[in-house]
């Protein structure tokens, strides 16, 4: 609830610096052209990712993890609950981000939204546990590139591994995939198939 209270106060703070006419955020559909809007919605998961695995590792430290992230993982096992499980400093670094990419990039109100609705339902599906994708996903094309929810449980039990929230490229870049990830999905995948 107080993380929520946090992510309230930022929108309010948002709303705020747009009346004042202080942010690049916009309204007029053509002021940027449409294709903009799609590239800008690109860029911002893209720099949010990158944001939220600096900012995610970090929190992983021992005496930041203490103050503000031991909340988030309370649950081993995480479920739809936790991904809004945020201790409210943390809640406030997350929040950071959007809140300075407004006065960085030019954004649509529709593309603002469209990313706050990306992260919401990605956090949930990622919080869902092992078993609502398809145990071949990790193996797929896109779920090689593409964090779920099995890929995610496995940073609960760790804490040490799989730090991103939309993409596995940073956890590739910086050696924080868990090797076995692909592998104890193979064997999954097969006993499936087979079974």
């Amino acid at each position: 609830m107080l993380s929520g209270v946090v992510f309230a106060l930022c929108a309010a703070l948002v709303m705020s610096a747009y009346d004042l006419d202080i942010t690049l955020l916009y309204s007029i559909w053509h002021e940027y052209g449409l294709w903009y809007i799609g590239y800008s919605y690109a860029v911002v998961l893209v720099l949010q990712d990158a944001y939220f695995y600096g900012i995610h590792r970090l929190l992983h430290r021992p005496l930041l993890f203490k103050w503000l992230h031991k909340g988030h993982h309370r649950s081993g096992d995480p479920t739809p609950w936790t991904s809004f499980a945020f201790d409210p400093l943390e809640a406030l670094v997350h929040s950071l981000f959007l809140v300075g990419v407004i006065f960085i990039i030019p954004l649509h109100f529709v593309t603002l939204i469209a990313v706050l609705m990306t992260m919401t339902v990605w956090a949930v599906v990622n919080h869902m546990g092992l078993d609502h994708l398809p145990v071949g996903f990790p193996h797929h094309w896109l779920g090689k590139w593409m964090i779920g929810p099995a890929h995610h449980s496995i940073h609960h039990r760790k804490y040490t591994t799989h730090y991103g929230l939309y993409f596995t490229i940073w956890d590739k870049l910086c050696s924080t995939q868990d090797p076995n990830y692909e592998k104890q999905f193979g064997a999954a995948l097969h006993k499936e198939l087979m079974g």
